[in-house]
């Protein structure tokens, strides 16, 4: 969870973070008044879709999805790949499918969208000129990303196997905590939370955002029209809280050491 720049990202290692809302425009509006984003066009081969920037530096991309009024809408955690054909042939053979892709997103790169056998969303990027987010781990950029499924190792095995990971476990004895190692990094969490996972969510990656204070940042997304879902308390990460966007698109803040 530290600053990275320009380069390419090991297999498996969350590279990005995309948001398809209902209305674009007021969601921007909201992420941007929440962490200083500023945004720009994305690749004219995905529509309507654009990076959010902090301090000239991309970090996130939001796009508006169909306009089904019921349809939920959530960050969706996007993986680096040095080949998307054959990590989405891997994902079939391990029990996911992929739901589009691989297509190409111009010179940018290439981009799948998949399902893990356990029903969590996740993107595939093989990066071309753009390898995906430009800084991670300050305030206003990705923190830290994780897997919330029903048991931590078998989904980590899915994710060893598509990637090439290492799962170790973490936590204390009594929690299911695991985390996607490359290269001796952790570069991703697995929380297993059996049948406390939210039945109207099922497995889900969360993406976590890094704010300085988040307590402030969680009094000031209720302010613009958000949700918390979990009050500020202290993580295994740093102080963290859960909240929804005005759209209902759930989403962490973290305070990084």
């Amino acid at each position: 969870m530290t600053t990275e720049v320009r380069h390419r990202r090991a297999p498996g290692t969350p590279c990005w973070a995309s948001l398809m809302a209902h209305r674009a425009d007021r969601t921007r509006e909201f992420y941007a008044a929440l962490f200083g984003w500023e945004f720009s066009p994305g690749p004219p081969q995905l529509g309507a879709y654009t990076l959010a920037e902090k301090d000239g530096l991309r970090v996130a991309g939001i796009g508006e999805g169909s306009a089904e009024p019921h349809r939920p809408v959530s960050w969706t955690t996007i993986l680096a790949t040095d080949d998307v054909d054959a990590a989405a042939e891997r994902v079939r053979e391990c029990g996911g499918t992929v739901g589009i892709g691989p297509l190409n997103a111009g010179e940018d790169g290439r981009l799948a969208i998949a399902v893990d056998p356990a029903g969590a969303v996740f993107g595939i990027w093989q990066g071309g000129l753009f390898s995906g987010a430009d800084v991670t781990g300050v305030p206003g950029s990705v923190g830290w990303s994780e897997l919330l499924t029903y048991e931590a190792s078998t989904a980590g095995k899915f994710y060893e196997a598509v990637f090439g990971l290492a799962v170790e476990q973490a936590g204390e004895q009594d929690e299911d905590r695991a985390v996607l190692v490359t290269g001796g990094n952790a570069v991703a969490g697995v929380r297993g939370l059996g049948r406390a996972l939210p039945r109207d969510r099922g497995a889900h990656w969360m993406t976590s955002f890094a704010v300085a204070d988040v307590d402030a940042a969680a009094h000031l997304a209720v302010r613009l029209g958000g949700r918390v879902l979990t009050a500020p308390h202290a993580g295994p990460h740093g102080p963290t809280a859960a909240l929804a966007d005005p759209e209902g698109s759930p989403f962490s803040l973290v305070s990084l050491p």
